[in-house]
């Protein structure tokens, strides 16, 4: 790998994904080629169908390329079976979707400490609370999903995707459920913390104003890389 490649966390080189139907086959994903720094904050935007939520799944190894390339932290996807990938998800990866995906048994505490446990970290408790606390949740640590709010929920989740300071975190459309208020809550935070920690954001969304606050701004439209441009982030930042 070059040293250019080397300061990329992502690297993405003539990726193609394409899917068998009735009618033949059909390509959802053409020939994109990008980078993205350690630390970088990047949107990607598009139209509903135009392939944005693919090209995350492909990025976090949760689905897999028919052709090219994504090298994450240096590690070549293709070259990688599901195990190999999930072992990647864990060490570097956080999520945050939609749908906020907290488990409905546990208190919010415990769904922030489940991944480090999983991990064998001893200091999932603690770095738990922590976050939470970041969060604005310290009060909430006892309560269950369906004893929080929508942007609580989502607050958990956020605090969940940090424990084990991920290089990298990843999320879909995390304010699309959401109303305005607990929505630019949840955006400011995601952002907050990927200032303090360094890490690589990269956010899938229809929403233009949401992704002029990241660094750069990928346009796919019809599974095809159309632009990459600057937010409003990359003069400030």
């Amino acid at each position: 790998m070059s040293v250019l490649s080397q300061l990329n966390v992502i690297q993405v080189e003539g990726l193609t994904k394409r899917v068998s139907t009735l009618e033949g086959d059909l390509t959802i994903l053409s020939e994109i080629n990008f980078s993205v720094k350690s630390g970088e904050s990047v949107a990607i935007v598009g139209a509903s169908g135009s392939g944005k939520s693919t090209l995350l799944s492909l990025l976090a190894g949760l689905d897999v390329a028919t052709e090219g390339e994504i090298h994450l932290d240096g590690d070549a996807l293709s070259k990688l079976d599901e195990e190999q990938r999930a072992c990647i998800r864990a060490e570097k990866v956080g999520f945050v979707f939609q749908s906020f995906m907290l488990v409905q048994s546990l208190t919010a505490l415990e769904n922030v400490m489940l991944p480090a446990e999983l991990a064998g970290d001893k200091n999932a408790k603690e770095q738990a609370i922590g976050l939470l606390e970041k969060v604005g949740l310290s009060h909430r640590l006892a309560h269950y999903p369906s004893q929080l709010s929508g942007g609580e929920q989502q607050r958990v989740a956020i605090a969940r995707a940090f424990i084990g300071s991920p290089k990298i975190l990843f999320a879909d459309e995390p304010s699309a459920n959401l109303d305005s208020k607990n929505g630019h809550l949840i955006e400011r935070l995601l952002f907050d913390l990927n200032k303090q920690n360094g890490t690589t954001l990269i956010l899938v969304t229809h929403d233009e104003q949401l992704a002029q606050q990241c660094e750069r701004i990928i346009h796919i439209e019809g599974g095809k890389l159309e632009l990459i441009s600057e937010g409003s982030a990359i003069n400030v930042g």
